[in-house]
């Protein structure tokens, strides 16, 4: 069929579809195809990636051309898999890359800079709230009311944050919460109990549509969506990693760590701590860190596991979110933003509801 006979089926349907993916620390990698009758034709994958056999290249297109344009991912990086010769070797991308690409050609998957964001100023609010905008955000993101947004936290009450699944009695000690006048509650998020006072950590939330990560595994899409903060890092002096899944880490110890919910409607939470000046003596009397956790970090004492960006830094708090602040604004277009006076109000809502009521706390006994 010819190019001609393509536009005269249907013009819309055929017409080129071009998109792109930047592998994170690899290659760029291009497709350019166009959908007839709901399948995939005219694919042509290129970048600047490397690639044996050069005949490989054509076994991909020849993959990928003819399948429905409501395949998954996965299936797209399954099919290219078992196309490819024995032998090849694939430098700078995957087959995962090359299926996350497709889909963004498809306008099913989207990049960093196919929204438009907002960032939210730290702004000091009850730990009750802060927790309870986690979920009204993603959720207003996720139906597309709201940009997808960069929000930092402030607080100033001390307080305990578990995470979804985390057993209270197990995570938290109750002496050390009443000796310390500690606000014990429980987020949307997995992962580990955030012990914070006012000033001496960084927790921010972003919340994404989860077009964003689309094609991606749960662990390639913690490092994915922290890329903007690991370069803030790298511009204030730290040469910060991730270690799989979630823990943020330097050469001289642990920093920080992320959790992730995907809600229903598309949104996406992603959120992040991590330590600035942490009361080591104080935390180890308000959290239960059992032996078990301490071994698998590969240290004796939870004191050595907090290792303050202030000590690495030399900057102050505001200095640094600053620099965050600063980098992400430069890599994906993002102005200032403000809770509006309606989420704030659904915010208190579902402390009363839900976030504040013992049943939520206490929902993993």
């Amino acid at each position: 069929m010819t190019s001609e006979q393509l536009s005269a089926n249907d013009p819309a349907d055929a017409r080129s579809r071009h998109g792109e993916y930047k592998v994170p620390g690899g290659k760029l990698v291009v497709v350019d195809l166009a959908v007839v009758d709901g399948a995939l034709a005219d694919v042509s994958v290129s970048g600047d990636f490397f690639l044996e056999p050069d005949e490989a290249l054509l076994d991909i297109n020849r993959a990928l051309t003819g399948l429905p344009e409501t395949t998954p991912a996965a299936d797209l990086a399954a099919a290219v898999t078992a196309a490819l010769p024995a032998a090849a070797v694939l430098f700078g991308f995957t087959a995962d890359a090359v299926a996350i690409t497709v889909r963004r050609a498809l306008a099913k998957a989207t990049s960093w800079q196919d929204h438009h964001w907002d960032v939210i100023a730290p702004t000091v609010l009850p730990t009750e709230i802060n927790v309870a905008l986690d979920d009204v955000l993603t959720e207003e993101v996720g139906a597309g009311r709201r940009n997808p947004t960069l929000r930092f936290w402030d607080w100033e009450e001390p307080s305990v944050v578990i995470g979804s699944f985390q057993s209270v009695r197990n995570e938290v000690d109750p002496d050390g919460v009443a000796r310390h006048g500690i606000k014990v509650v429980r987020r949307i998020s997995g992962g580990g109990a955030m012990f914070m006072e006012a000033g001496n950590c960084i927790t921010y939330s972003l919340y994404v549509p989860q077009t964003l990560v689309d094609g991606l595994s749960f662990a390639d899409s913690y490092p994915f969506l922290d890329a903007w903060v690991m370069a803030a890092l790298e511009k204030i002096g730290i040469s910060a990693y991730y270690v799989p899944l979630n823990d943020i880490t330097t050469d001289q110890g642990k920093i920080g760590g992320a959790a992730q919910k995907r809600l229903a409607n598309g949104g996406m939470l992603h959120h992040v701590t991590m330590s600035y000046d942490i009361d080591a003596d104080k935390m180890v009397e308000v959290l239960r860190i059992g032996k078990e956790k301490l071994s698998d970090k590969g240290t004796r004492s939870a004191k050595k596991r907090v290792d303050p960006l202030r000590r690495q830094t030399g900057l102050s708090r505001t200095a640094i979110i600053a620099a965050m602040t600063e980098v992400f604004a430069e890599r994906y277009g993002a102005t200032p933003a403000e809770l509006t006076p309606a989420e704030l109000t659904t915010a208190r809502e579902r402390v009363e509801q839900r976030f504040g009521t013992d049943e939520w706390l206490h929902r993993v006994p």
